[in-house]
């Protein structure tokens, strides 16, 4: 069999997994406005993948177009071409049949031509008092270097002024970091509908506003568009230069990259799209899309919802968690046991509790962390400034290459080395990916650490909609190797060596193989071996075929597996052991776990680490096993629970064809729903367990 036959190409798969995002916004049992706010994070996805996907197959492509080409890059190329136009087509399908919908739930969102007199009147008012100081048009000239000040990603109408026989052309930025995307209009007496107008058209509507006096024209017409840049940026290594001024460098690259999409309103005029693809510089390689009257649909995942409750998920309360809540402080509770978090069924708060504790507690004399992502105006970032203004040493770790979060990095960790944080920023190279926090509390005449381990980012925002498991403990063991970690990113090219934490770029791919033949070995002893992976993206080939040796040995392997997956289940004599499921719900699915069936003593690892070959041999991630037998026994559940969805799950095959699961004859299963109250009957066992233990 031809070895490129074995895998999925990676691109193709991302794309998949988008069109299950689509199929959220498709299914009628989601409520309507969660709908429209999924084709919002299916637009939010594209954008993404144009910068950083698209963009590498496009880079390959020029790179090796001086060695005769690469045609395997470019047919590539023509695939993704292809899909992503028949994706666009759906949604543009979809997006109509949901304004349908909404207009029959009284919710109408209306454009320029549809508006009565007493609302033209008010959004003219609206126009001249809210919008119109954030306008200002660009004349496009022959002069005009378009390509050095059009902001990426941001949604633009080109405007024709014509006047006779003669065209003159501009373009106006929806001004939506200014201004909300979606204005309520006011209420008719007597009506009970509730109407939305697009920023884009009060623009629209009011363009007579914007040039009449300064330019003489017969007719005005506005078509919209919107242009995507290379997200990747090149890092200088001149040692002069720090890693900071390094990173300000390479995201002012980014602002002027080239274009690797553009899209454009279908019935824009020719002789318009070919002024501005000229003074874009697009290029053959580059997509040129036709679209619909609007872009950045990203807008839409915050889409207001103005009508019933129903019309949103029911909330899920958080869970708080009993060890937290019964005991003094979080120190005391993490000593008396690990502490296993699942977000965002359980709280957040217990995580920003911990460190704010650290803060003031006069016994903590250092706390060490590491930032990838966190949320704007992070509590986690405060507490680090009030500790060090309580006088404890406080060192973070500031990943400035976290992409699209480089800005923020940039400036939190110059307020954190302003209030006398130490700030390490690692290597230009090797990305910081790990999820770690250590506290160091002096208790008696011993240190005693606290130590966290993590699968997803210290966010309070994303952990309200991302699932993630947050391990808390005070084993020796590891939190003595979560200190040497700290270690090897202060210094990255002194030797170390881990037992319990698997930690890449040093020893993940070499632990990983071995778990993988442990349980190949145990398969072919006829002794129980299987593998349960949930990732959110398995790419890398060398842990692929790792796993089709397992498959072909008789190694049951189940998979769940969020978005790109290479690997392709169920090829006869390679993978027929292997079954694999993607979910998509109201939660974004993002831990990595890896369960070995180890003989029946099974060996359960949380992660930061994607099956990624940048995430196993490029990176600094860090995993860990879980030793307490129950909080085991909740992970295996867990993923059992998954394992079993009839509602989310989808099949993952090598035609990528997005099916769901068959329910056949099985009751209904939404995984999340169900992980959610089986949480919350946890929590409850565990209160009603000390409170016979304390009644005895």
């Amino acid at each position: 069999m031809n070895t490129e036959s074995l895998y999925i190409e990676k691109e193709l798969s991302w794309l998949s997994f988008n069109e299950r995002v689509l199929q959220e916004a498709a299914d009628k049992s989601v409520p309507l406005i969660e709908r429209v706010r999924f084709l919002g994070i299916f637009s939010s996805n594209t954008d993404e993948f144009y910068k950083v996907r698209f963009a590498d197959v496009k880079r390959r492509i020029l790179i090796n177009e001086e060695q005769g080409g690469d045609d395997r890059a470019k047919h590539l190329l023509s695939k993704i071409q292809s899909r992503v136009l028949k994706l666009n087509q759906d949604f543009d399908t979809l997006y109509n049949e949901i304004l349908l919908e909404m207009a029959r739930r009284h919710i109408f969102l209306v454009n320029d031509q549809q508006l009565d007199n007493r609302q033209q009147i008010w959004l003219r008012k609206y126009f001249r008092n809210a919008i119109l100081p954030h306008i200002m048009p660009i004349l496009l000239t022959e002069d005009i270097d378009l390509l050095n000040f059009l902001k990426d990603e941001y949604s633009y109408l080109a405007v024709e002024m014509q006047q006779g026989d003669k065209k003159g052309y501009a373009l106006i930025e929806i001004p939506t970091d200014q201004l909300p995307r979606f204005i309520l209009l006011p209420e008719a007496k007597g009506k009970r509908h509730k109407t939305l107008i697009l920023l884009d058209n009060i623009i629209r509507f009011c363009l007579d506003d914007i040039f009449s006096g300064f330019f003489e024209y017969d007719s005005l017409a506005a078509y919209s568009m919107k242009m995507t840049r290379d997200a990747e940026y090149d890092l200088g290594l001149e040692v002069e230069h720090s890693l900071l001024e390094q990173m300000s460098e390479g995201l002012n690259q980014r602002l002027t990259a080239m274009p690797v999409r553009f899209v454009y309103q279908r019935d824009m005029p020719g002789e318009m799209i070919d002024v501005l693809c000229g003074l874009l510089k697009v290029s053959s390689y580059d997509s040129i899309i036709p679209g619909g009257r609007y872009h950045n649909f990203k807008d839409f995942i915050g889409f207001p919802n103005v009508g019933r409750n129903y019309l949103e998920n029911k909330p899920l309360p958080p869970i708080e968690s009993y060890h937290f809540t019964s005991s003094r402080n979080a120190f005391e509770a993490i000593k008396a046991q690990d502490i296993l978090l699942y977000y965002p069924y359980h709280t957040f708060n217990h995580m920003t509790e911990f460190v704010r504790q650290a803060a003031y507690d006069p016994k903590v004399r250092s706390i060490k962390i590491s930032i990838y992502r966190v949320a704007k105006n992070s509590r986690i970032i405060e507490s680090m400034i009030d500790a060090a203004n309580n006088g404890k040493q406080v060192t973070v770790v500031v990943e400035l290459q976290a992409r699209f979060d480089e800005e923020a990095n940039i400036v939190w960790a110059r307020r954190l080395t302003e209030a006398g944080v130490y700030v390490i920023f690692g290597v230009p190279g090797l990305k910081i990916h790990s999820k770690l926090c250590l506290i160091t509390r002096r208790e008696g005449s011993e240190l005693v650490r606290y130590a966290h381990i993590g699968t997803g980012n210290f966010h309070e925002k994303t952990a309200q909609i991302y699932t993630d498991f947050s391990l808390l403990t005070s084993q020796i063991e590891i939190t003595d190797e979560v200190r040497q970690v700290f270690n090897y990113i202060q210094n990255p090219y002194r030797p170390v060596k881990f037992k319990q934490l698997i930690v890449s770029p040093l020893n993940s791919r070499s632990r990983l193989y071995d778990l993988i033949d442990r349980e190949i070995a145990h398969a072919k002893q006829k002794l129980p071996a299987g593998i349960t992976l949930k990732v959110n993206n398995l790419v890398d080939k060398g842990l692929i075929n790792l796993l089709y040796q397992a498959s072909s040995a008789g190694v049951e392997i189940k998979l769940i597996v969020r978005g790109m997956c290479s690997l392709i289940p169920g090829i006869k004599g390679i993978s027929d052991n292997i079954t694999a499921i993607s979910i998509v719900d109201r939660f974004l699915e993002h831990p990595r776990v890896v369960i070995f069936e180890n003989n029946g003593d099974p060996d359960v690892i949380i992660s930061s680490a994607d099956w990624m070959t940048r995430n196993i041999d490029n990176r600094i991630e860090v995993g860990c096993s879980i030793h307490d037998p129950a909080l085991k026994k909740k992970i295996i559940d867990i993923l059992n629970i998954q394992l079993t969805d009839t509602v989310k799950a989808r099949v993952i095959d090598s035609e990528m064809s997005n099916q769901y699961v068959p329910r056949g004859n099985r009751r209904k299963i939404r995984s999340q729903i169900a992980i959610y109250d089986y949480l919350k009957q946890s929590e409850k066992q565990l209160k009603k367990k000390a409170e016979k233990s304390d009644n005895a």
